[in-house]
């Protein structure tokens, strides 16, 4: 006999395994030596014949190793080969469904194939797609005027990431104090950056972001980057200098860092010590914006206004766009030329985008958000609170993390193996939760629930929370 965890339907064919990749793999995903995919969820031990499973892991083995022959090896995957997805579960090739916590990280707020994203999806493929910024396209119009009605900003900048949008967020700053002191020798160039801070991996927003690890293989980086302790007033208070200060870069909630969230106080005092330096202050809210935290902008829940906010990852529902959100102020500073983008603002990602918007700026959809995060974080501390593993359960709304005083990978692999997608964060003792905004409390249950199943394997063996051996067990998924 061979035991499978499979959800109480058993065998039966995954409802959204339609999407369409080549013929061949299409083929492997709808029959296993003729067997419909077997769904893995928690429980039951039935049979199944192991020609047919044998017959499905080989295949994932046969694209795996495809995969590292084709591709530069950038990405530690995960051995799972996905297929297809609905709401907030996933399959394999196999069939296995997973529930998703991951949400391509933080990217998919709607879950996968909402079907109000893929009507506007649809629709503009069979419109128009791309045009270049050579020319003015309706989509992209109608996205940034949505966009500045929502918040603070006067005027956007397209990208197709958040760490493009933060190279924009860099050289505006930097035109803008060239611009506001056209006499001074030398206009302001530097930066302030934090502990525990990510903003991309391209080279000016690489040289913001704090672990050393990630910079050091591409050194020298963009210079003129100083970073201070993540909250701490009196340490920023002396490094931001008038004249010499550009812009201060933070992120409200710390997601890749490992789930921190900035007081009101610190970032009322960044406001104010910007303002008296003559810099700008910049919030990433590539992770932590549009609705994750129950608020549709994170600064809401403080009460602070950036000069500049960069944006990216579930803006258009999962595929590529970036934007930088400014202030007429710094807009005055921007000529033609000084910035561009041959894909950023095409009409098929903005009108997916708005899509995404739409839905995600309705006052009830934030405020089961923000309902859900806080059920979500109370069933979690009840059901893992008491571990002596667990030393924090934090976050704001469904952005949340559970920090460990052992690397997290062990439970990670755990969960993956019952049912569950989740990811790490900070120094690789924290679990990651972001889930897709269209959750259920029924998922949440189940996720947590699988968590705290999955705690005994942290007793299994001793760890060290060493930098280097930690940096060696945790699969790199930050962006």
């Amino acid at each position: 006999m061979t035991s499978l965890q499979i959800s109480p339907n058993t065998i039966s064919q995954p409802l959204n395994l339609r999407r369409q990749f080549s013929s061949n793999l299409d083929q492997r995903v709808r029959l296993i030596n003729g067997r419909r995919p077997v769904m893995a969820c928690l429980s039951l031990d039935v049979e199944a014949p192991d020609t047919a499973l044998k017959s499905g892991f080989s295949k994932s083995k046969e694209i795996i190793e495809t995969e590292a022959k084709v591709l530069v090896g950038t990405y530690a995957r995960t051995p799972v080969v996905l297929a297809s997805g609905k709401g907030c579960k996933l399959y394999d090739i196999e069939g296995r469904e997973y529930l998703d916590l991951s949400s391509g990280i933080a990217v998919n707020a709607l879950g996968h194939g909402d079907e109000d994203w893929l009507k506007a999806v649809v629709e503009q493929a069979n419109t128009l797609t791309h045009v270049s910024n050579v020319y003015y396209s309706i989509p992209q119009v109608e996205l940034a005027e949505r966009l500045v009605g929502s918040c603070f900003a006067d005027r956007v900048f397209f990208t197709n990431s958040g760490t493009e949008a933060n190279e924009a967020a860099i050289k505006f700053a930097r035109k803008f104090q060239r611009h506001n002191h056209p006499d001074a020798k030398e206009p302001a160039t530097n930066f302030i950056s934090f502990t525990n801070s990510f903003h991309g991996r391209t080279i000016g927003a690489l040289a913001l972001t704090s672990k050393e690890y990630y910079r050091s293989p591409f050194e020298p980086v963009m210079p003129g980057v100083t970073f201070a302790e993540y909250g701490n007033i009196e340490a920023t208070r002396k490094l931001i200098q008038p004249g010499k200060t550009a812009a201060v870069f933070v992120e409200p909630i710390q997601g890749e860092g490992g789930i921190y969230s900035a007081t009101k106080e610190f970032l009322q005092f960044l406001r104010t010590a910007c303002d008296e330096a003559g810099a700008l202050l910049v919030f990433d809210e590539v992770q932590c914006g549009l609705g994750r935290t129950g608020y549709l902008w994170a600064h809401e829940a403080f009460g602070v206004f950036p000069d500049i906010m960069t944006l990216a990852k579930p803006l258009a529902g999962g595929l590529p766009i970036g934007a930088a959100l400014v202030t007429e102020r710094v807009a005055s500073a921007i000529a033609f030329g000084d910035h561009g983008s041959t894909f950023a603002g095409a009409p098929l990602v903005c009108n997916a985008a708005l899509a995404v918007l739409k839905k995600i700026s309705n006052p009830n959809f934030l405020d089961s958000v923000s309902k859900k995060g806080l059920y979500f974080k109370h069933i979690l501390n009840q059901k893992l609170g008491g571990n002596p593993h667990v030393r924090e359960i934090r976050g704001f709304g469904l952005i949340i993390g559970v920090e460990l005083d052992v690397p997290a990978s062990p439970l990670v692999d755990a969960c993956r193996s019952a049912g569950l997608l989740v990811l790490t964060a900070g120094k690789g003792n924290v679990v990651r939760l972001v889930p897709p905004l269209i959750i259920s409390e029924q998922e949440l249950d189940r996720a947590a629930e699988i968590l705290y199943q999955a705690l005994p394997v942290l007793d299994q063996k001793k760890f060290n929370l060493d930098g280097r051996k930690l940096r060696r067990s945790v699969v790199d998924v930050a962006s």
